[in-house]
């Protein structure tokens, strides 16, 4: 029987999420957070699945397979021998087995979302690095390239790689707990006094205002960084010891990785409230370069195995943007592929995709369209929320139709406002990539510090993002290659930076997003009319949301613009301003 319905998922772990393949074509994604509004949460991704049906207008009873990114069978052995070493583990062990009991009773979760339609198809546990490498590897249309998955860990491995040649990919080698660059990069996050899963980004934007001065002490916390990587294990914590909790929200708090050994090496930790100081960017960029340097390392050696100029990257680690974009320049690849959500997330669709690639002897999917997956809003159903919420009596709104937009929202950027921008589908991954994103004008100096006072309340040394005209990329950027997720960043040309005052950071760079009519019609012609307007083919571009997950509905970004001081609402073809 032909297989027509695979849901696959990303569960009993941060970020869940659920995705829905038809007859071999990816149809819908969507991460739970953007429901429950609770960033990061490991909770059951109910909704999300919802949501994949009702995109569908299927029943649970037909979906033929549950894929998982997850395997509880991987590595075993090397999981008993590891545990036998030190009694401290078997906390550690009994946390896991609880972990695989979950996922072995998966389809007792799936019965309470449906209980009059049963589940009643096949589950399959598909690796955790392979499902990471897939969701790159078969939307890359690449006919050949060589494939690298960096994360914490996943099935007891935190680093994986391996050639794709001839419709057909095979791990080659890979680096087992304890080792990884997730976890040294995490733990000296923490130890920078940002405590949150995901904070990593803010050391990467922190970074830029440091010199690497500590490179000589940070190494000290690896025992070898070449041809692979080994951890010096006496200033870290997760080896011997169960490292995180969950909350009620079903968010994880991971406790300190580091021991006090880093302490009596780097001197005290910042704390949460401390002041920012010199040391603690010089330290953020010592992290930066050592991370830089040994996955440079990685990639020139797996470069010389496979002999290739193409290269796709996954897992958690992907999202290090600023080290993405040194690798043209720091190895002999020339073509980079990341998807639009590279971690665990990104692994619902890894997980189904391996499954269908090799059920309907697939070797490309479509990626005109893999950014943006989730929830759509009709005008219609717009119109309805608005008068719900009564602004008709409290704001001025009124329909503009596309021309009449485009010509209205540009000058508005032109004139300084700040735009809530909600359009067609909700993009897959954590970046805003124009249909639920915060938009101004890059050429104001003062619009960053605007943004943050007005909206985001954020920490001043991390950047906005640009969002360019595809065709318009090397005039601007050093970079010719398409960059539509927003996964790499590049050096913005010396005779420009100071036309972009408000996405340039410190060091020159942009983490940009390219933009074309093909991937999203109703941005890029937002970007060329304000173009043909100031010959600047750039607009700044953050997420639109407020200490919270990227708004997923029309009523989520009502209650963040009535919540801010943002200036004016576009919800479709709908505008609302003060």
């Amino acid at each position: 029987m032909k297989i027509k319905y695979v849901l696959g998922l990303n569960l009993f772990h941060s970020d869940t999420s659920a995705c829905l393949f038809k007859n071999g074509e990816l149809v819908s994604a969507a991460e739970e957070e953007r429901f429950t509004r609770v960033k990061h949460t490991s909770l059951f991704p109910n909704n999300a699945i919802k949501f994949c049906l009702e995109q569908a207008n299927i029943k649970l009873s037909e979906i033929d397979i549950v894929t998982i990114n997850s395997n509880p069978f991987s590595s075993n052995f090397r999981k008993f021998l590891f545990t036998l070493k030190d009694p401290r583990r078997l906390k550690m062990a009994f946390s896991t087995l609880l972990n695989i009991k979950k996922k072995m009773s998966l389809k007792d979760y799936l019965d309470k979302i449906d209980p009059k339609n049963n589940f009643t198809g096949k589950i399959k546990f598909i690796d955790h690095h392979y499902s990471h490498i897939a969701s790159s590897l078969f939307f890359s249309n690449f006919d050949e390239c060589a494939n690298i998955s960096i994360d914490g860990f996943g099935d007891f491995v935190s680093t994986s790689w391996g050639p794709y040649k001839n419709g057909n990919f095979n791990f080659d080698d890979k680096i087992f707990f304890p080792h990884s660059l997730g976890i040294f990069y995490q733990a000296m996050t923490q130890y920078l006094g940002f405590k949150n899963y995901g904070d990593e980004y803010k050391v990467m934007g922190l970074s830029s205002y440091g010199s690497p001065k500590y490179k000589k002490e940070i190494l000290s916390l690896f025992t070898k960084i070449s041809d692979g990587f080994e951890l010096n294990l006496k200033y870290f914590t997760h080896h011997n010891n169960k490292i995180f909790d969950v909350n009620n929200q079903g968010q994880i708090i991971y406790k300190n990785l580091y021991t006090k050994k880093l302490i009596d090496l780097l001197g005290p930790e910042r704390k949460k409230t401390d002041q920012i100081t010199q040391y603690h960017k010089d330290l953020a960029k010592s992290v930066q370069s050592i991370y830089e340097d040994i996955f440079f390392d990685l990639l020139n050696s797996i470069y010389k195995k496979y002999n290739t100029k193409n290269l796709t990257i996954s897992g958690g680690c992907a999202m290090n943007s600023v080290a993405n974009g040194k690798i043209i320049q720091r190895t002999p690849f020339e073509r980079i592929y990341v998807s639009p959500n590279p971690g665990d997330a990104g692994g619902s669709i890894g997980s189904a995709v391996s499954f269908i690639q090799k059920e309907y002897k697939i070797s490309k999917f479509d990626n005109k369209h893999y950014a943006y997956l989730g929830s759509f809003y009709t005008n219609q159903e717009i119109e309805k929320i608005i008068k719900e919420n009564n602004l008709i009596n409290q704001f001025r709104v009124e329909k503009l139709e596309d021309d009449k937009l485009f010509e209205s929202i540009s000058q508005s950027l032109i004139d300084s406002k700040i735009i809530g921008w909600f359009q067609h589908k909700m993009e897959w991954g954590a970046r805003a990539l124009g249909n639920r994103s915060i938009l101004a004008d890059a050429r104001n100096p003062k619009i960053k510090d605007i943004i943050n006072l007005k909206i985001k309340r954020r920490e001043s040394f991390r950047p906005f993002a640009p969002s360019i005209l595809l065709e318009q990329t090397s005039d601007w950027f050093e970079v010719k290659n398409p960059v539509p997720y927003m996964s790499e960043v590049y050096q913005i040309k010396k005779e420009k930076r100071k036309i972009l005052p408000a996405i340039t950071h410190v060091d020159g760079s942009g983490r940009l997003q390219t933009v074309s009519e093909e991937n999203n019609q109703k941005y890029y012609n937002l970007i060329k009319r304000f173009y043909e307007k100031t010959q600047v083919p750039i607009l700044l571009n953050t997420s639109f949301n407020e200490n919270e997950p990227i708004v997923e509905s029309p009523q989520n970004a009502i209650d963040c613009y009535l919540r801010t001081e943002m200036d004016i609402l576009v919800l479709g073809n709908w505008v609302i301003s003060r």
